[in-house]
């Protein structure tokens, strides 16, 4: 690799590349392709920029633009007064357009699948999916980080630094600019505000549980309720989801009825199939799913978090007579295998994982159960890539591929896939 030594701190002028996967695009040093790649935020592909050093790394370096020296015609002004180089890392992409923002995730995804899976997806994924309410003021769950004096604000990129924030304009109203903000919160770690469909908002303060004797370590952080019902409700398709205010549940409001109906769509479930729910959460597609396939059908969801899944049982009790099974369990090939054994044997299979994603051994163990169709809802293209690679190679074949801009000003996407047998249709 040619190329001069770098500093931290050194400033460059480079030329700026492609995008590339977790908010940032590529240049090289000295603009010379066989020179030290370096990973630039706060700029776009094309663009001529002055950039300052702020990590060195074996292979790369990491950098920010500082300067704009030959402007993107989709850059724009960030409208975030906190947005931009050292400053809060929330946000990837404020000084890109709409458009350019999902036209910027859509060659992310495809780069991934391209570089992961070996696949070309340029047939399958022709855009991503704008949801309803524009680019600010969509987030219903905004997570405050408390600084050294009690002070709340959002961390700076990579760093457990504070940036203080009098207001984050990502957050619906109420969320984005909750009074909180404007007092002092010692003894905590996080401070979330989170708002539900009805309105009711909820504040929760997160802070490391007293030490045991007997532990060498911490347990997770105790949740305490300061504002508002420990529970809020989500509407989503013509019902109602009680949840756990401090669990998972889509922060854009669209998000949900979505990736729904991108999955009702993908699998179209038939009266009488067996539908099996991975990573069911609480119950969001399996309510769904369940009123699809009706009485004569049968959904078995699966999930982790013993919270999550009391919800999910809840939730289920309250969508009428449709036969749902919830396991309390993680999901694992052991687990899939069992479930299969006892005789699950699915039409259809969903799981949405974490960003780490359901991995090689959930994949096989899910194919070996013989479904009709599968449907993989993703928020990192980067694992949902290696797990569908995993399917071809099992001699599954990509069907249907969408990915909805779930996060806008951020990297972040949501995707679909829908996977089905060699020569099968769903």
């Amino acid at each position: 690799m040619a190329g001069p030594e770098l500093a931290v701190g050194e400033q460059l002028d480079l030329s700026i590349g492609a995008v590339a996967h977790g908010g940032h695009c590529v240049a090289r040093v000295a603009d010379n392709p066989d020179s030290q790649v370096v990973f630039v935020r706060h700029a776009l592909p094309g663009e001529r920029v002055r950039a300052v050093i702020t990590e060195l790394h074996p292979s790369y370096a990491r950098a920010d633009a500082v300067e704009i020296i030959r402007p993107s015609p989709d850059r724009v002004p960030p409208p975030c007064p906190y947005a931009g180089p050292a400053r809060c890392g929330g946000c990837d992409w404020q000084h890109a357009s709409g458009a350019a923002q999902r036209e910027l995730k859509g060659r992310v995804v495809r780069e991934q699948f391209q570089r992961v899976a070996g696949m070309d997806v340029t047939a399958l994924l022709r855009e991503v999916e704008e949801l309803p309410g524009g680019l600010l003021g969509w987030r219903t769950r905004t997570v405050y980080a408390v600084d050294a004096v009690g002070q709340l604000g959002l961390r700076r990129h990579r760093s457990h630094d504070v940036e203080r924030v009098d207001a984050c304009p990502l957050g619906t109203a109420g969320i984005g600019d909750h009074p909180a903000l404007r007092h002092s919160w010692p003894g905590y770690r996080e401070i979330a505000a989170v708002l539900g469909s009805d309105g009711t908002t909820t504040l929760l303060g997160y802070r490391k549980p007293p030490r045991q004797a007997s532990r060498r370590r911490r347990g997770a952080d105790v949740i305490d309720v300061l504002e508002g019902s420990g529970r809020l409700v989500h509407h989503v398709g013509g019902h109602d989801f009680e949840v756990n205010a401090g669990g998972f549940w889509q922060v854009h409001p669209g998000a949900a009825p979505a990736l729904v109906g991108a999955i009702l769509s993908g699998l179209r479930p038939q009266p009488g199939d067996v539908v099996l729910d991975l990573y069911a959460g609480a119950g969001l597609f399996a309510v769904l799913l369940g009123e699809a396939v009706g009485g004569a059908g049968r959904v078995v969801a699966v999930e982790g978090s013993r919270q999550a899944a009391a919800d999910a049982r809840n939730n289920l009790r309250s969508a009428g007579a449709v036969r749902v099974d919830v396991w309390h369990d993680q999901v694992s090939a052991a687990t899939i295998t069992r479930l299969h054994a006892a005789g699950v044997g699915p039409d259809l299979v969903v799981l949405d994982p974490p960003r780490a994603g359901a991995g090689t051994d959930v994949i096989r163990a899910i194919l070996a159960t013989e479904p009709r169709a599968v449907g993989y809802v993703s928020c990192d293209p980067a694992t949902l890539a290696r797990d569908v690679r995993a399917a071809g190679d099992a001699g599954w074949r990509l069907a249907e591929l969408r990915a909805f801009d779930a996060f806008p000003m951020t990297h972040h996407v949501e995707c679909v896939a829908i996977l089905t047998p060699a020569g099968g249709t769903t």
